[in-house]
């Protein structure tokens, strides 16, 4: 990730998600055993809205190179998914994964499994005066199950699983992120934002002194993020940067098992003319150690956020005309497991994410400090870390609805 790596995401012709390390001790979230994990994301700026980051599951955990861009209608490329697709197939997988693990140890037999799970959002103000923004709402999933089990025990499966996912976790308890900022090399005071107490992140730029690469690329799941083809009906417009009332956006995402022990994918889009469709693959099964064959759904989750805020930081920069580059950040999210699934009182906790902003230019102090709070302030998923919202869920067993 070094100022001289490539700028743009298809400068290899490298997939747009590959594994980069293999695991040596597997996180204990991704386990299902009790424990707390930290997701870490290093992620950087590329051409324009392009991003990319390496998200390490846990401290020995997996790492996987994850990409994102937007789609046209804020003048992106259109090449990766746009940030909150990222961030709603990482909901989707983890939530399969804990599914996944409830039946298998209730010894209930999913048939199929199918998810719907939605995310809405709004913006209100303005970039240019530096007054915008983000709300979101709670998250609503239809969860589609074929089983022969009783209505009962399906239902109790669908509820410990929700209360096992740490993503579902993270979006019900309100968390105060907290951030750092280090501009040329060094770094600064946060007093507009709640400050990070951890010590000095290390810089992307010197962590990576090259471009991430494939590990092996033929290990990996094919087409682990893939552009379907498929676009919303409708002609694309560009998104203002004043809003006059309030903006609304809705994310839509549907997923499926590839493989009953829980490779998953996701297709999901933005629900606005013009946006296109991508695949996103998970693997969320247990015991795989070095060889899994994809990211999991947190690691997805850690990616979106990480994606979400620097997609702001850029369109205030570019509104403003600011002379900032070189836009990197590393960015801590832990999650917590207690209890035991075979008991089923396997519990999750999710913890506030600590991101570490790096930033270069000739702007003051002030400057950049002003872009890091308002960056916070816009992101969608910021605001989402920061309510409380109790996702809706409903349940659908062969094709009849069942009371959670």
């Amino acid at each position: 990730m070094s100022s001289t790596a490539a700028a743009t995401l298809d400068a290899f012709g490298d997939p747009l998600a590959f594994k980069v390390h293999a695991a040596r001790s597997p996180a204990a979230v991704c386990e299902n055993l009790a424990g707390r994990s930290v997701f870490t994301a290093e992620a950087r700026q590329l051409a324009h809205h392009q991003k990319e980051a390496v998200v390490t599951q846990g401290d020995g955990g997996s790492a996987w190179r994850v990409t994102s861009d937007e789609g046209r209608h804020l003048n992106g490329t259109d090449l990766a998914p746009f940030p909150l697709g990222v961030f709603n197939a990482g909901l989707h997988g983890d939530l399969i994964h804990r599914l996944l693990t409830a039946a298998a140890a209730r010894g209930v037999a999913l048939h199929d499994l199918r998810l719907h799970l939605d995310n809405r959002y709004s913006l209100t103000g303005s970039f240019v005066r530096g007054d915008a923004v983000g709300y979101a709402e709670p998250t609503r999933a239809r969860i589609r199950i074929a089983s022969a089990a009783s209505a009962a025990a399906v239902a109790q499966v669908v509820r410990e699983a929700v209360v096992a996912s740490p993503a579902l976790a993270a979006l019900r308890a309100p968390l105060e992120s907290t951030f750092a900022i280090y501009v040329n090399g060094r770094r600064r005071d946060v007093d507009s934002l709640p400050p990070s107490s951890a010590t000095d992140a290390p810089d992307p730029f010197r962590t990576w002194t090259k471009a991430p690469r494939p590990l092996d690329a033929g290990a990996d799941l094919p087409d682990l993020i893939r552009r379907t083809g498929v676009v919303e009906p409708g002609t694309r417009e560009l998104a203002p940067a004043t809003i006059s009332g309030r903006q609304l956006r809705t994310v839509e995402g549907e997923s499926h098992l590839l493989d009953p022990a829980g490779l998953t994918e996701t297709d999901t889009w933005l629900a606005l003319p013009g946006a296109s469709h991508f695949t996103l693959r998970t693997d969320e099964r247990t015991g795989t150690g070095a060889t899994d064959r994809g990211p999991t759904g947190l690691a997805l989750m850690a990616a979106g956020i990480a994606f979400c805020y620097m997609t702001q930081l850029s369109r205030y920069i570019e509104n403003m005309k600011l002379a900032i580059d070189g836009v990197r950040l590393v960015q801590y999210m832990p999650c917590e497991l207690q209890g035991e699934a075979a008991a089923g009182t396997l519990r999750a906790i999710a913890h506030p994410v600590d991101t570490h902003l790096f930033l270069n230019g000739q702007a003051p102090d002030e400057t950049h400090a002003k872009l890091q709070r308002i960056a916070a302030t816009t992101c969608y998923l910021h605001a989402t870390l920061a309510a409380a919202l109790e996702p809706e869920i409903t349940l659908e067993l062969n094709g009849s609805p069942v009371p959670l």
